[in-house]
């Protein structure tokens, strides 16, 4: 596997990594079973694990720990991240020094480790001063807990703020970025991605294959093998009744014909076509099973020609999100119509 560098890090990554998501009650309860997965990527050359302490409840984090244990550790650039909900009271979340100088305890203890090589902001939380964040995290690197600092799914502007926050305040600044970006979810070509290489930002996509729309299922006048389990959690991204999900499935029908004419698997196209963007560091698989796992391998070796990226750019022009229920984050300013309407304020 050809290593490469995580943004101007130094840190050398595997163009895989492997997104732990689906481990734990959120998809393969079975820890034995998802720890071979995790064993079975290490052995094929994945040097790269993201997780999260959000993920099955911590129980994700608690399976990695274990897959790591007996002195797999110290070859693994291990990440995490913070901010989502773990409990009812109401400081278990966030991006508060409060949670985050807590949190980061618990997930060591998940993962089995002294330190966490990359702790990422998971979500954006505008009511949280940036400085407050960055302070906490700042120490938490001075204290050899963590050794680098990222984002994901961050607006532009808050990437820039993020940067020009930790200059100005000589806090750690974040050195990654993790958006949503896939074959129908290209927004992040505007500005995250022409962002990140001015500030030597390494972007790990999430969501490379748009939560299994190209997987492969999905083909032209046949129905598809399985249900996505994802479709009732997440109805918005996967309601075909909705126009923007009728649209997604044309194009998948029409990148899956794509693929089949330049020999590849539809999930080896949508890997390679991420994989293809400059600064793309490393892009996240979260495999369930070793099916998962093995159909996503030697996606990294593929080098797409131009034509075949010019077909895509017309099937999805650039910078095109199909549907906005797939951006994984809407500011408040859209969210809240109080914050729109003087009437209602």
């Amino acid at each position: 596997m050809t290593y490469r560098t995580l943004g101007r890090t130094g840190v050398k990554v595997s163009p895989l990594c492997l997104g732990t998501m689906m481990f734990g009650a959120y998809g393969n309860p079975d820890h034995d079973d998802s720890i071979r997965v995790i064993h079975r990527a290490l052995d094929a050359g994945i040097n790269f694990i993201d997780t999260a302490d959000v993920y099955s409840q911590g129980e994700s984090e608690e399976i990695v720990g274990k897959a790591l244990a007996g002195g797999r550790r110290d070859d693994v650039v291990l990440a995490t991240k913070f901010h989502g909900r773990l409990g009812d009271d109401p400081n278990q979340a966030g991006n508060s020094r409060r949670w985050i100088i807590r949190e980061v305890e618990n997930s060591l203890r998940r993962l089995r480790t002294d330190w966490i090589d990359l702790y990422q902001v998971h979500r954006p939380e505008p009511e949280t001063d940036l400085d407050e964040t960055l302070g906490a995290l700042t120490d938490l690197v001075r204290q050899g807990k963590i050794r680098y600092i990222g984002t994901s799914t961050f607006l532009p502007s808050q990437i820039v703020e993020a940067q020009w926050v930790a200059e100005r305040r000589q806090r750690e600044r974040p050195v990654t970025e993790q958006p949503p970006y896939s074959l129908l979810a290209r927004a992040v070509e505007r500005e995250v991605l022409p962002l990140a290489e001015q500030y030597g930002i390494g972007v790990l996509p999430w969501s490379p294959l748009a939560g299994g729309w190209l997987s492969g299922r999905y083909r032209r006048g046949e129905e598809p093998g399985t249900v996505s389990s994802r479709a009732a959690r997440q109805p918005a991204r996967h309601d075909q009744a909705l126009p923007e999900n009728a649209r997604k499935l044309e194009a998948t029908y029409a990148l899956t014909e794509l693929a089949d004419q330049a020999g590849l698997s539809l999930i080896h196209l949508a890997l390679a076509f991420v994989l293809e963007h400059p600064a793309v560091s490393s892009v996240i698989i979260g495999p369930r099973t070793f099916e998962h796992l093995e159909a996503a391998l030697g996606s990294d070796k593929i080098s797409l020609s131009q034509e075949v990226l010019d077909r895509i750019d017309e099937i999805v022009p650039p910078g095109t999100t199909i549907n906005q229920a797939d951006a994984g984050y809407q500011p408040p300013a859209i969210e809240n119509a109080r914050l729109r309407r003087r009437s209602l304020s």
